[in-house]
């Protein structure tokens, strides 16, 4: 208890740590996020003198008529370069947004702040005024991993509100014969979101005919499908697309199943959001398990 002549200080460096992050970043005005500005962020961190491109970042959208909204805040333990550059080809394949709509703030940080969560600071900073729309909501994910792909997604879950465009065209196709095997890696190089299929020595031997014109993501499916033995099955879950030989077993995020006897849709099943279940926003696991 004070009296007229002592108190007690503490200090809270977190609470400085997060004032000066959030006063550095509202000091900057937002960029468009496009690979021009990503690829600027290198030579400028070379000029600093830099010995890492480690730091804290704001994502921001602007539909057309509307405000700017803070929809995201993040950081990189990589350089922040790659990290952007994940959420650009991220949201460059996905329904209800354009890319043009983004842009970013970021901070390089010099000092290690991993052990303190820059970016949870920055998060609470921002809750005292009002909100960050995609925190919490599955944004920050990659590739859960093959255990995931059964989960029952959450209502509020950026998958939800922005699933995989299944119309977008398919880059980089070759025309003519070609293994089944070939095809399939070039629909996972064409599009901007994960397609993870279990491989096949099978798939190396068989041989199909890719038409001459350029097939968006659902033609390219259908195709394949129709080449697939009973068994297997091509799943678009709302956040990305897998193929197994497990159908015609179903997955509760699923929207749609490309199968040898035909395509079926489904109503994605969600859940409720909770407070003990958040989704993991750092979760950097990459399309390693099975290719």
């Amino acid at each position: 208890m004070a009296d007229g002549f002592s108190d007690q200080f503490r200090l809270s460096i977190t609470e400085a740590l997060s004032k000066q992050l959030y006063a550095a970043l509202a000091r900057l005005e937002p960029a468009p996020l496009t690979r021009e500005n990503l690829d600027a962020l290198a030579p400028q961190a070379e000029k600093l003198g830099l010995p890492s491109m480690a730091g804290v970042y704001q994502l921001f959208r602007q539909e057309p008529g509307e405000e700017r909204q803070l929809t995201y805040v993040g950081k990189a333990d990589e350089p922040l370069p790659e990290r952007l550059g994940n959420h650009l080809y991220k949201l460059s394949g996905r329904e209800g947004i354009s890319i043009e709509e983004m842009s970013f703030k970021c901070l390089f940080v010099e000092e290690d702040l991993s052990s303190v969560s820059p970016e949870k600071m920055l998060i609470k900073e921002h809750l005292k005024t009002g909100k960050v729309v995609w925190n919490n909501r599955g944004f920050g994910n990659n590739d859960p991993g093959r255990n995931r792909d059964r989960t029952k997604i959450k209502a509020n879950h950026f998958d939800l509100a922005f699933p995989v465009d299944l119309s977008r065209k398919v880059k980089g196709q070759t025309p003519g014969v070609q293994s089944l095997h070939s095809v399939l890696w070039e629909i996972k190089r064409g599009i901007p979101f994960l397609f993870r299929f279990k491989p096949s020595a099978a798939f190396k031997a068989k041989m199909v005919t890719v038409p001459d014109v350029e097939m968006t993501v659902d033609e390219a499916f259908r195709f394949v499908a129709q080449h697939l033995d009973e068994k297997w099955q091509i799943c678009a879950l709302l956040g990305w697309v897998i193929m197994y030989d497990d159908g015609p077993s179903t997955y509760p995020s699923a929207r749609r199943y490309y199968r040898p006897d035909g395509v079926t849709d489904q109503v994605p099943e969600t859940k409720k959001p909770g407070k003990n279940d958040a989704d993991d926003e750092d979760n950097d696991e990459v399309d390693d398990s099975d290719e």
